[in-house]
C-alpha cells in the first residue's frame, strides 16, 4: 500500500482539501495540532452559552461555501439587512432599502451622511455585482479608504458607517485592504444573507468532518518538522507521505515552510463576551460604533440572531475591539464601562463570560493586493499549501483554496 496524502491543519481549507481528495479515492490522514476540527471557525460550549471564536458571520452568497455546504443542515438564521449606528448620544437604524423597503424613508433621514451618500450607496452596490467573482480580484486596485474617497463618499458617511462597517470586516479600522475586497464583501453582502448556524458557526467545520472517511482526523498530533518523504511529528515519530498539504495559517505554515514567509503582519482581533438578562436592542442587527471614539468597533446580540446561543431567558452579547495592543486583563472590565455610555445602567448586569483573543485572525489583504490573485497550490515537488492567505480573506478564500489545492494535487506534474 502506498503512503497517504498527509494534510497538516483541520482548518476549512485542509477539511476542505481532505474532502476532495478522498472523494476520488485517495487516501487521507489529516493532522490537526488541537483538540478539534475548525481552526478559527469553532464554537465552544461556555456555562450553557454558544461562544464562536471571535464573531463571525456566513454569507450565504459565498460560491464556494455553497459548493461545500448543505445549509438546509446548518438551519441557518439570518440577520435583519442593515446596520445600527450608535454615535456619541444617539442611536440609528439604517436598514437596507433593497430589502426593507418600508424603512427606506427613515434609513435616508439618519444623520449617517446624507441623501447623496445614500445614492453612492446603491451605485456602489451595482458596481460589485457587475462581472465576475474572478474579475472583481483583478480589478484596478487601491486601499479601501482611497477607493471610497475617490467615489465621493462625505468625511461624516466614512467615519459614522463605512469605516465601522468595513473595519470590522477587514479587522482593519485604517482601511489600507485592497479595494478588491471592497467590491467582493458589497457584492456578497448584496447576492445573499448574512446568517449563523442555529448552534454556532462551528457547525460549519462540523459539516466539513463528518463527510470525511472515518479516522482521516488525527487530534493533537503536533507535526515538528517536515522532511522530504516524511513529517517529524513532535514525540518523535515519523508519519511517511505520498503528498504533503500544509493547512495551518500562515504564520504556522512558515515554520514549516520558510518560503511561505511573509513581512505582511496578519490581522488580529478580541471578542468579548457577556452573559445579559436582556437584549440592550431590539434589532437582529449589528450595531456598529459611528462616533469615532472608543474601543468597541461593533456589537451584537448573536441570541437575537439565533437563540441557541444562550440558555432560555438570557442573552449573548459580543463586542469587537480591533485594537490587540490593548491589556486584555482589564479590557472586559473597559468594555463593559463603555458600553454603559451606549445602554446605560442595565449594563451593570452583565456578567463577563470570556475574553477571545484571536491571532492570525484575518491574512493581512493591503493594497497591492498579491498578484496572481490566487498564489500556486504546489510549492516544492510533493508539497502543496492552503488556506485563506492564498486566496483572500474569508470563509469562502479558505473553502476555495482547500479545494483549488485538491485540484492541483490530483493534476500535478514535478515541478
Amino acid at each position: 500500500m502506498s503512503d497517504p496524502v498527509v494534510i497538516i491543519g483541520g482548518g476549512l481549507s485542509g477539511l476542505v482539501c481532505a474532502r476532495e481528495l478522498a472523494a476520488k479515492g485517495l487516501e487521507v490522514v489529516l493532522l490537526e495540532a488541537s483538540d478539534g476540527v475548525g481552526g478559527r471557525v469553532r464554537t465552544d460550549s461556555h456555562e450553557g452559552f454558544l461562544l464562536d471564536r471571535g464573531f463571525q458571520v456566513l454569507l450565504t452568497a459565498y460560491p464556494e461555501a455553497r459548493r461545500q455546504l448543505h445549509y438546509g443542515d446548518l438551519d441557518l438564521c439570518p440577520f435583519a439587512p442593515g446596520s445600527l449606528i450608535q454615535l456619541a448620544d444617539s442611536r440609528h437604524r439604517m436598514s437596507d432599502p433593497w430589502r426593507r423597503p418600508l424603512h427606506a424613508v427613515q434609513t435616508a433621514l439618519a444623520p449617517v451622511g446624507g441623501l447623496d451618500d445614500k445614492l453612492k450607496i446603491a451605485a456602489l452596490r451595482r458596481a460589485s455585482k457587475r462581472g465576475s467573482d474572478a474579475e472583481v480580484f483583478t480589478a484596478p486596485e487601491q486601499t479601501t479608504e482611497q477607493e471610497l474617497r475617490s467615489l465621493g463618499f462625505s468625511e461624516t458617511m466614512i467615519e459614522r458607517f463605512l469605516r465601522p462597517f468595513l473595519g470590522g470586516v477587514f479587522l482593519d479600522s485604517s482601511l489600507t485592504t485592497s479595494s478588491r475586497m471592497l467590491y467582493f464583501v458589497f457584492r456578497m453582502f448584496s447576492l445573499g444573507d448574512t446568517s449563523l448556524p442555529a448552534s454556532g458557526m462551528g457547525r460549519i467545520s462540523e459539516q466539513l468532518a463528518a463527510s470525511l472517511p472515518t479516522d482521516t482526523v488525527r487530534l493533537r498530533q503536533k507535526v515538528a518538522a517536515v522532511e522530504s518523504s516524511h513529517v517529524q511529528m513532535e514525540d518523535g515519530t515519523q508519519l511517511p507521505y505520498s503528498k504533503l498539504v500544509i493547512a495551518t495559517e500562515q504564520s504556522a505554515a512558515a515554520r514549516l515552510l520558510p518560503e511561505l514567509a511573509s513581512e505582511r503582519a496578519p490581522r488580529s482581533v478580541y471578542c468579548v463576551y457577556y452573559d445579559a438578562p436582556r437584549s440592550p436592542v431590539r434589532d437582529r442587527m449589528l450595531v456598529l460604533n459611528g462616533s469615532g471614539k472608543g474601543m468597541v468597533n461593533n456589537l451584537c446580540v448573536p441570541s437575537l440572531i439565533a437563540p441557541a446561543y444562550a440558555p432560555r431567558g438570557r442573552h449573548l452579547i459580543s463586542a469587537t475591539v480591533l485594537d490587540t495592543s490593548l491589556n486584555e486583563p482589564t479590557l472586559a472590565e473597559s468594555v463593559q464601562q463603555e458600553l454603559h455610555g451606549w445602554f446605560g445602567d442595565q449594563v451593570r448586569e452583565w456578567k463577563h463570560l470570556k475574553t477571545y483573543r484571536i491571532d492570525n485572525a484575518l491574512p493581512n489583504a493591503d493594497a497591492p493586493a498579491y498578484n496572481p490573485p490566487v498564489q500556486p497550490a504546489q510549492v516544492r515537488d510533493g508539497v502543496y499549501v492552503c488556506g485563506d492567505y492564498r486566496v483572500n480573506g474569508s470563509i469562502n478564500g479558505a473553502m476555495q483554496s482547500g479545494r483549488l489545492t485538491a485540484e492541483s494535487l490530483l493534476n500535478a506534474r514535478p515541478l
